[in-house]
């Protein structure tokens, strides 16, 4: 297949590139940089320039190839809603410039957008729409393409896809511990994260695009759910800070705009996942890699 990846130099999608090309494929990477471009190149993938604030740039892609992955998102959080609404345009841009052929196009949502503190699979929906939510909107859009014919399944990641070069809710934390003094949890800390390897993750989008149905949900989960007071206790241990339990006001005095991710209880299942398309994670888990590669 020749797939055509949207954030092709980014954390999850340039180790998309990768296990894509190792599997045979060939690959057309999105880039706004000439830096970028040369990463794809030196991997043996084709580039697309274009910019996600250029809507038509991005979709122009997606026209001749056999598959597209989406993993570009704009994380600026202080323009967060526009973000996810700029996403959903995106996503029905590439839904047209695929058209109800059957190719597949595969896009990136979140397990946390989902009702907590129950085990979360494949088959649940967010009980809430993206005016309270914005992040729901790129699952929305993706429902609206599957309604229109086209060929949409979409990838849940956990909050931690893992690995070194990791930018995302790990080194966030551990940035806060440092700020902060100490390294802390919410209240008893039993609340649950899950995560995946980011190699487990990359290969689930390739058999998603390989092998995916129209308007299925799939779980990248290698761990199932650590209660946060563990990752806090290992980054005290690793910083040397006192590990501390918060609670009312002293959450998002500690935490900051991070109190909701510090307090997600989101266990998660992928057991669906691994029937349905044969996905064996085998990556270390986020505990051990946060041990070994994020203290470095």
């Amino acid at each position: 297949m020749r797939v055509y990846v949207t954030g092709a130099t980014g954390f999850v999608g340039s180790a998309v590139v990768k296990d894509l090309l190792k599997a045979g494929h060939e690959v057309l990477g999105l880039t706004r940089s000439d830096r970028g471009a040369e990463e794809l190149r030196q991997q043996g993938a084709d580039v697309h320039r274009g910019d996600l604030d250029d809507i038509q740039s991005v979709a122009a892609g997606a026209k001749d190839v056999d598959g597209v992955i989406h993993t570009a998102f704009n994380h600026d959080f202080s323009r967060y809603r526009e973000s996810c609404e700029a996403d959903r345009a995106i996503i029905a841009a590439i839904g047209d410039a695929i058209g109800s052929g059957g190719k597949p196009f595969i896009i990136t949502s979140g397990i946390g957008l989902l009702a907590g503190g129950k085990l979360l699979t494949e088959d649940m929906r967010s009980l809430v729409d993206s005016s309270v939510m914005p992040r729901i909107a790129s699952e929305e859009a993706a429902a609206a393409e599957v309604a229109k014919g086209v060929n949409v399944s979409v990838v849940r990641l956990p909050p931690s896809v893992h690995d070194k070069g990791d930018h995302g809710f790990v080194p966030i934390l551990i940035s806060i511990a440092k700020e902060k003094g100490i390294s802390a949890y919410v209240g008893e800390g039993q609340n649950r994260w899950p995560g995946v390897h980011r190699p487990d993750a990359a290969s689930l989008f390739r058999l998603a695009v390989e092998k995916g149905s129209k308007g299925e949900h799939y779980h990248a989960i290698g761990d199932g759910g650590i209660p946060f007071r563990e990752i806090a206790t290992l980054i005290g241990d690793k910083l040397g800070l006192p590990v501390k339990s918060v609670t009312g006001e002293a959450v998002a005095e500690n935490f900051g705009w991070f109190a909701h991710f510090a307090s997600l209880d989101v266990p998660a299942s992928a057991a669906w996942t691994k029937q349905r398309l044969g996905w064996k994670p085998q990556g270390m888990g986020l505990l051990e890699d946060i041990e070994k590669n994020y203290f470095g």
